[in-house]
């Protein structure tokens, strides 16, 4: 199992695919691992180094004291292309890993080639939501919080289809240390991107999910809306598209990653 160490945090990542060929990071949500990529990994690996890490807090990645920022999330991107010696990569995050792409657009963008961001947005919800949220982890444990995370992760219909899929990743959403979870929940709430998206300049797709309700697609059209040629597909899925709708998500983000 691979681990490296980041400016004294040891991450855990994992490399697939065509060594040699461009980098392409996977950036996981809140309360995942880099195990919710494995429908892309195949695919992908087929054109790309693919790289996948588990973020702070999460996985098999050290949990830091918090509080943790978005911009951290975002430099730990940076710290993890300098260790591997990696000069540039394309990025791919889904919710909370597409806050970090955000903010590698906005900050870092000399170190990215293209950019796809997934089910996320530039402000995510309302502050009341996760402070609740929090509250309720720090009193029951992520238990606490997992039927009604699974529910709005996917659609009734999917969860009645793919019950396994389900299952799979509300394994890993207890496994998520609870503290970690925390500090990444208030990275998340304490990010606002609104006024800074206009500043990417990469080649950008952003990916919704028709039915989402934590990071609706109005949400997605807007950062979409704010980057100079950025593309947007929507999906029939909720938040975690790259899942419940995985082979349409896995054609959007080659489209646009090979073209």
């Amino acid at each position: 199992m691979p681990f490296v160490d980041v400016k004294g945090t040891r991450f855990h990542y994992q490399m697939n695919g065509v060594r040699g060929s461009p980098a392409l990071i996977l950036s996981n949500s809140l309360g995942s691992s880099l195990a919710m990529w494995e429908p892309q990994v195949a695919p992908f690996g087929k054109h790309f180094c693919v790289l996948r890490y588990d973020q702070r807090g999460h996985g098999q990645t050290a949990v830091t004291p918090g509080p943790y920022t978005m911009a951290q999330l975002g430099e730990d991107v940076v710290g993890l292309l300098d260790a591997l010696e990696i000069q540039r990569a394309h990025f791919l995050g889904l919710s909370m890993g597409g806050g970090a792409g955000q903010w590698l657009g906005i900050h870092a963008g000399g170190r990215i080639q293209k950019l796809v961001l997934a089910n996320t947005a530039a402000k995510f919800g309302t502050p009341e939501v996760w402070n609740t949220r929090i509250a309720t982890v720090k009193s029951g444990g992520m238990a606490a919080v997992a039927d009604a995370t699974m529910e709005r992760w996917f659609t009734a219909g999917f969860r009645a289809k793919a019950p396994d899929v389900v299952a799979g990743i509300k394994k890993q959403f207890l496994a998520t240390n609870p503290t970690g979870f925390i500090n990444c929940s208030e990275a998340i709430r304490d990010t606002d991107f609104q006024s800074a998206d206009s500043k990417i300049r990469n080649p950008t797709l952003v990916i919704a999910g028709t039915h989402d309700q934590g990071t609706p697609p109005a949400g997605n059209r807007f950062i979409a809306d704010q980057i100079p040629g950025a593309r947007y597909v929507e999906l029939n899925a909720a938040h975690l598209s790259n899942l419940e709708a995985a082979a349409d998500f896995t054609k959007a983000a080659l489209d646009f990653l090979l073209a």
